[in-house]
């Protein structure tokens, strides 16, 4: 059964008792005080979940982020846990394709490997995602790159572009 939100005998009662403990004497009052002070207050305006969700989504937003686009050579810096350890391993490629926005934004990033292809999908707000560095930016005129799955060898070199 759900507590009535215009019902505040419960929130007097839990004020009365505070103010009872702190009315004590003149040293505990002092001391008091100071507790209450460091102590973090709790809103009690009721978000609605919505609010809620985009009030906790915005938190988790990364800042440092660098402008990215389709058709740029990135290096990503993917955190690794292997046991007790963790380290920070780079990963190299292209951008073929950003996905989504806000904290669910992602890129595919695409390299060779051994001669073979290897695409990843980061989310680039996620904690496992230690850095983005933009290596050199590339002319494309598409929003996706997957045309470049099917090319091989020098063909799948994008041009160099030097106005951003």
């Amino acid at each position: 059964m759900a507590a009535d939100p215009n019902d505040t005998s419960a929130k007097e009662s839990a004020t009365a008792t505070t103010d009872g403990a702190v009315e004590t004497s003149g040293a505990d009052t002092a001391v008091a005080d100071e507790t209450k002070a460091s102590t973090p207050t709790v809103s009690s305006v009721r978000l609605k979940p919505a609010e809620l969700i985009r009030e906790f989504e915005t938190a988790q937003l990364k800042t440092d982020l660098p402008e990215i686009y389709v058709g740029d050579t990135v290096r990503v810096g993917v955190r690794i846990s292997e046991g007790n350890k963790e380290r920070v391993q780079p990963y190299e490629g292209v951008v073929i394709a950003k996905r989504h926005g806000g904290l669910n934004q992602t890129i595919t990033v695409r390299r060779i490997f051994q001669g073979i292809g290897v695409e990843r999908v980061f989310m680039l707000h996620s904690p496992q995602v230690a850095s983005i560095k933009v290596e050199r930016r590339g002319k494309v005129r598409r929003a996706k790159l997957f045309y470049l799955r099917e090319r091989v060898g020098k063909a799948t070199r994008v041009k160099q572009r030097f106005d951003r």
